[in-house]
């Protein structure tokens, strides 16, 4: 039993015909039926039989098209990091939603870098909408915020049956908030969201992104709000603490604040809304050592509580050795 021999199979197993898989390969039908014939002699079990003008799996082959997967997605996996190890070794390509990257990327890359020897990382801001493909395509090795979406704008599910494998790492919630000055903050009882639209509503540059738990909540209530987007969602606060508008911001973020009588939290209907931002993979035949390595760390309680933690700057302000930053790609 060789590695090509199960290549072959499994792209037959998948394909159901020996035609197109010799299509597929780019070499002829007699020499896939070679492969295959010394697979079964191997094996002692016909692997298949034709049927229909392509062909039907015995138990057996149903048995060996499971395994035949795995192997080669293994071996593909050995040889991609056996390829790129001299170059890449302990560089690691991080895509995060812009809200993460703002208020917690930067303490957990900070941990991690001092806590994983070697460990360096490059850091691009994308938008949730995008991320899924890009992770497919290779172009980063983990996603952080929020979880992928898949193109019909859906979350994809964390059972790597689409290539991405997610992990919750971080619960957080949004609160609707508004300077103590402001003519919400003296509304008492539940808010509808109706009193909101009249008024200015800030965000940061991703505005309230579709993949978020609160960007459902808001398609959930019919409504599409005008956003005000400003560079950051510090920016965005500052012009909510002015009393220009509201925001729907971070409650670990906003906390002091509510409690000191700067802010108040605006009791709208259905707020809190709480979220969870994840570490997405690939899957675990083609996720990198070192991708997985982050997305365990992330859920340790260390992580944790070096991202709510008050005070200090927790975006990806520093410009350090083992950080390479760009805000956005090139394509935002």
């Amino acid at each position: 039993m060789t590695l090509g021999q199960l290549r072959t199979f499994a792209l037959v197993a998948k394909l159901g015909s020996l035609h197109a898989a010799a299509a597929h390969l780019g070499v002829s039908e007699p020499a896939v039926s070679t492969a295959l014939a010394a697979l079964r002699q191997d094996l002692g079990d016909p692997l298949f039989v034709r049927a229909h003008g392509g062909i039907a799996l015995t138990p057996g082959g149903r048995a060996l098209a499971d395994y035949a997967q795995d192997i080669v997605g293994l071996a593909d996996k050995a040889r991609w990091e056996v390829a790129h190890a001299q170059t890449e070794t302990g560089r690691l390509k991080i895509v995060a939603t812009a809200p993460f990257a703002e208020h917690a990327a930067g303490r957990l890359l900070d941990l991690f870098t001092r806590r994983v020897p070697g460990a360096v990382v490059d850091v691009v801001v994308e938008d949730a909408e995008d991320i899924a493909p890009l992770m497919l395509e290779r172009v980063y090795d983990i996603a952080l915020g929020a979880r992928p979406a898949a193109a019909n704008g859906t979350a994809l599910n964390g059972t790597g049956d689409v290539g991405l494998d997610s992990v919750a790492f971080l619960r957080y919630q949004r609160v609707v908030v508004a300077a103590a000055g402001h003519a919400l903050a003296s509304l008492h009882g539940p808010v509808a969201l109706a009193e909101l639209l009249a008024r200015p509503w800030f965000a940061g540059p991703a505005g309230i992104q579709a993949a978020s738990e609160e960007g459902r909540w808001l398609a959930a209530q019919g409504v599409a709000p005008e956003i005000v987007r400003l560079s950051s969602e510090t920016e965005a606060l500052a012009a909510v603490r002015a009393g220009e508008g509201t925001m729907m911001a971070l409650g670990h973020i906003v906390r002091a604040e509510i409690r000191s009588g700067a802010l108040v939290r605006v009791p709208v209907a259905g707020t809190p809304v709480a979220g969870l931002w994840w570490a997405s993979t690939l899957d675990r035949r083609r996720a990198t050592t070192m991708a997985r390595t982050l997305q365990r760390f992330a859920a340790t309680a260390d992580a944790t509580a070096a991202m709510v933690a008050p005070g200090g700057s927790r975006g990806l302000e520093r410009r350090g050795s083992k950080f390479h930053v760009a805000l956005w790609s090139s394509g935002a």
